[in-house]
């Protein structure tokens, strides 16, 4: 028989690691491998300052909208005040115009189959202002003055400026004169109120600016326009002047608001 020798193995795993010392025994197991995508976004944590930022921004513009609202109400209620403690004070009103004579002395109509149609006109006016108020004084500029009859102009004139003082009444005296063409719209409207028995109508239209003074306030001009109508005209003959009857006329003060190139 053949010897038998056993050769005892020694563990590799006891085997003395590069740096002397002794390898563990335990095994540490499989590794497991991480997987790596290119399409993967990289996780970047906002930042909290720029959100705090947007924050703040919105709250300020939310302030300023609320103040600059509460500031108009106010000066819109202040304004209220003042103005309603100013009527109940004063009592302030319109100006009032009255119409006391009308004098036709010219108002020639002359046709003609070769040339358009002509009208002459004259006109003496004598007018009253009256100013009601016990605290309230108006400066008018001069006033511009247009005699229509049927919505035809039929003549123009001026009224010099004037103060129209407290509780006071002013007589004003103009003088208006027309010569023009009429085309054949006018001339149609015109003839139709001179057929009229009871007369032609008559209306005085009236434009000027006005300022206002209450004791120690003074107000800005103010467009305003007089509009007189009611009148009835006859047409004079020979070389007196006719007399307009002023019994029905009536008068009424319209401010005249010109916002751009509008008037209101």
């Amino acid at each position: 028989s053949f010897p038998i020798f056993i050769t005892k193995m020694s563990d590799p795993a006891s085997k003395p690691s590069g740096n002397g010392a002794a390898a563990t025994n335990g095994n540490p197991g499989p590794v497991k491998s991480q997987l790596y995508n290119p399409n993967r976004q990289v996780y970047r944590p906002q930042s909290h300052y720029h959100r705090r930022g947007q924050r703040s921004h919105r709250n300020l513009c939310c302030c300023c909208c609320f103040w600059t609202i509460l500031t108009l109400l106010a000066v819109a209620l202040l304004a209220a005040i003042v103005g309603a403690a100013l009527y109940v004070l004063y009592r302030p009103h319109r100006p009032e115009f009255s119409v006391t004579n009308l004098r036709i002395a010219k108002m020639n109509l002359t046709t003609s189959a070769d040339s358009p149609s002509h009208l002459t006109t004259l006109f003496n006016l004598t007018l009253i202002a009256k100013n009601p108020n016990n605290h309230l004084v108006f400066f008018y500029d001069p006033f511009s003055v247009t005699v229509l009859s049927n919505s035809v102009p039929v003549g123009n004139g001026s009224v010099t400026a004037f103060t129209s003082d407290k509780n006071n009444q002013t007589s004003l005296r103009a003088v208006l004169s027309g010569s023009q063409d009429l085309d054949t719209d006018s001339l149609t409207s015109l003839r139709s109120g001179l057929k009229m028995k009871r007369g032609f109508p008559v209306e005085i239209q009236m434009d000027t600016k006005v300022k206002m003074k209450m004791d120690w306030l003074k107000s800005k001009k103010v467009g305003i326009r007089v509009t007189c109508d009611g009148i009835r005209g006859t047409v004079p003959s020979g070389k007196s002047p006719a007399v307009a009857s002023v019994v029905d006329s009536e008068c009424k003060v319209d401010l005249r608001i010109k916002i751009w190139k509008f008037s209101f």
